[in-house]
C-alpha cells in the first residue's frame, strides 16, 4: 500500500459498488464511503416474498453457473446454493442460457398443447439462436429481429413441408412467443431493436442457470457483513460530480449531494445504471462528460423486464412442469410486438416459470419494453383482472382465479429508469470500451482516475448480468490498486473470462 491513503467515494451501493468497496478495502484503503440514494443495499438485487415464498423483483439466475464464473464461486463459498447446482454435471453443460426446461404448452383457444407436437417450434428457434452469429449471419439483415423472421421463413418452408397447414400456422405461432420471451432476456420492447452482429458481443458462460434458494439478497448480504457498518451512507443521492478542478479545494473531485452537502474525495466510481445516466447525465457531471461517452451512453440500449408473481389455490399445470409457453393463434407472422397496448398489453407475456421449490402455487409471468412500461401505470387490481382473464384464455377454466399478484416496476423507479442494457441497433463493442474509460481521458495531464465508470453496462461481454457488474467493480478498484501500487495486491480481475 502506497503511502497516501486517498479518499474515494462510490456512489450506488448495488454489487457493482460492494464489490469495488469491499476490494479496495480488502487491499487497505480506509477512506472508502459509498453514497446510496436510497435506504437499500442491492441496487438491481432485490429479494421479496408472496405469502412465505421468495420471490425476485431483480435479478433472478445466476447465468452460466461454473468455475469461470466469478458470482458462482462466491456463491459457493458463501454456501449460499442447493446441491444441484455444485454438480458437475450442472456446471459443465454448455447450454446457452437456455435451460433445458420441462414445457408445458397452452394455446389460446384453450386447449393444452403437447410438448411433442410444439418441440418443432422450441429446436427451430433455439437453432436460429444459435446462428446469430458474424460469421453465419445475413449481412443485410441488421437486426436480430430481422434475422428470425426471415431466417424461419425460409427453413420451416423447407423443414415443415410435411407438415398440413394446421400445424405449421401453429408452430409459426410458437415461435412468436419464443421471440417475445428472448425480448425480456435483452430487456428491449423487440428484438428488431437489437444489433444483430452486436448481439454476439455478448460471451455465454457454460453451466445451466440456478437461482439462490435463499434469494439473491443473502449473496449481498454476506458481501456487505464483510465491510465496516458505516461504510454506507443511506438516503444520499448525488446530484453532481464535479470533476477536473471545476470546484476549489485540495481534491480533484468534489461530490455535491441532494441536501447541498459536498464531498471532497481525490477518486469517484460511479455505477449508477445506464438508464439513470441517460436521463441525468447532463446534470450528473460538471464538465460535461466527453462526446464520445456520451454519444455511447444515448447509443447503447436500456430497457425495462418486469415479473408478475401470480398465486393460485392449486395447480393448472403438470407437477414436473419448470416453463408455460403461451402461443396466441392468430401470430403466425412471429411478431414480437403488441398493436394497440393499452388494450392487448398482456398479449407480451408468453411465458410463465413456475417457482420451485414452494409450497404455494406460484407462476412468474414475464414481460418486457412498452408493455411492461404500461403495466407499471396500472392500479394492482387491473393487472389482476387481466391476469385472470388470460389465464381463463389458455386453460379454458374460468373457475381459476389468482389469490394475489406482486409486480416489479423496474421503469418507474426513480433510481434505474429500467432494467438493463442492451446493444441496440449501430452499437458495437467500442460503445462498452467508451463506457468503461475514465476520465479524464488519456493524455489529459490533470491527476488521472478521477472519475471511474462500473456498472453491468460497463462490461465489454458480460453485459446485462450481475457477474459483469460484479467484474466491472474489481476492475476499477483493481484500476485504483495499480495506480497507487507497482503490483495490484488483489492480482488481474481484468481477464476476460
Amino acid at each position: 500500500m502506497a503511502a497516501k491513503d486517498p479518499k474515494i467515494l462510490i456512489i450506488g451501493c448495488g454489487i457493482s459498488g460492494i464489490s469495488a468497496a469491499l476490494r479496495l478495502f480488502k487491499a487497505g484503503f480506509r477512506h472508502v464511503r459509498i453514497l446510496e440514494a436510497t435506504e437499500n443495499t442491492g441496487g438491481r438485487i432485490k429479494t421479496a416474498k408472496l405469502g412465505n415464498t421468495i420471490t425476485e423483483i431483480g435479478a433472478t439466475y445466476i447465468h452460466g453457473p461454473s468455475e469461470e464464473n466469478p458470482l458462482f464461486c462466491l456463491a459457493r463459498d458463501y454456501g449460499l446454493l442447493d446441491p444441484q447446482a455444485l454438480t458437475p454435471e450442472n456446471q459443465t453443460m454448455d447450454v446457452y442460457e437456455y435451460p433445458p426446461w420441462v414445457g408445458n404448452w397452452f394455446s389460446s383457444s384453450g386447449q393444452k398443447l403437447s410438448a411433442e407436437s410444439m418441440d418443432p417450434a422450441l429446436e427451430m428457434f433455439l437453432e436460429l439462436m444459435y446462428d446469430t452469429n458474424p460469421s453465419e449471419i445475413d449481412k443485410e439483415c441488421a437486426s436480430v429481429g430481422h434475422f428470425i423472421r426471415s431466417q424461419a421463413q425460409l427453413r420451416t418452408a423447407e423443414k415443415w413441408k410435411d407438415k398440413d397447414e394446421t400445424t405449421r400456422q401453429l408452430l409459426l405461432c410458437a415461435l412468436s412467443t419464443m421471440l417475445k420471451f428472448e425480448c425480456c432476456a435483452s430487456a428491449t420492447p423487440s428484438m428488431d431493436e437489437i444489433d444483430l452482429a452486436g448481439f454476439s458481443v455478448y460471451k455465454d458462460l457454460k453451466g445451466v442457470d440456478c437461482t439462490f434458494p435463499s434469494g439473491y439478497e443473502s449473496l449481498i448480504q454476506n458481501l456487505m457483513s464483510e465491510l465496516p457498518a458505516d461504510l454506507v451512507t443511506y438516503n444520499c443521492p448525488v446530484r453532481c460530480v464535479h470533476w477536473n478542478g471545476k470546484e476549489s479545494g485540495e481534491n480533484t473531485v468534489t461530490v455535491e449531494c441532494a441536501d447541498g452537502k459536498r464531498i471532497a474525495a481525490d477518486h469517484v466510481i460511479v455505477t449508477v445504471p445506464l438508464g439513470y445516466l441517460k436521463k441525468h447525465h447532463s446534470t450528473l457531471f460538471c464538465p460535461p462528460l466527453p462526446a464520445h461517452k456520451l454519444h455511447s451512453i444515448q447509443k447503447i440500449g436500456f430497457g425495462t423486464t418486469d415479473k408478475i408473481y401470480v398465486e393460485f389455490e392449486s395447480p393448472w399445470w403438470d407437477a414436473d412442469c419448470e416453463v408455460i409457453y403461451l402461443v396466441w393463434k392468430d401470430e403466425e407472422d412471429i411478431s414480437d410486438r403488441v398493436s394497440d397496448i393499452s388494450k392487448s398489453w398482456i398479449r407480451k407475456i408468453s411465458v410463465f416459470t413456475v417457482i420451485k421449490p414452494s409450497e404455494s402455487h406460484i407462476l412468474c409471468g414475464w414481460i418486457s419494453g412498452h408493455e411492461a412500461e404500461y403495466m407499471e401505470r396500472l392500479p394492482e387490481h387491473e393487472v389482476r383482472r387481466s391476469i385472470t382473464e388470460f389465464v381463463h384464455t389458455f386453460t379454458g377454466n374460468s373457475a381459476i382465479t389468482p389469490k394475489r399478484i406482486l409486480c416489479s416496476r423496474w421503469f418507474s423507479d426513480p433510481w434505474t429508469c429500467g432494467s438493463y442494457c442492451h446493444l441496440a441497433i449501430g452499437c458495437s463493442a467500442q460503445d462498452l470500451e467508451n463506457m468503461m474509460e475514465p476520465l479524464p481521458a488519456k493524455g489529459d495531464k490533470s491527476q488521472p482516475l478521477q472519475v471511474l465508470f462500473a456498472g453491468e453496462a460497463t462490461h465489454p461481454c458480460y453485459y446485462s448480468s450481475v457477474h459483469g457488474a460484479l467484474l466491472t467493480g474489481w476492475r476499477e478498484a483493481d484500476r485504483l490498486i495499480t495506480h497507487y501500487s507497482s503490483v495490484s495486491p488483489c492480482g488481474d480481475s481484468n481477464q476476460k473470462l
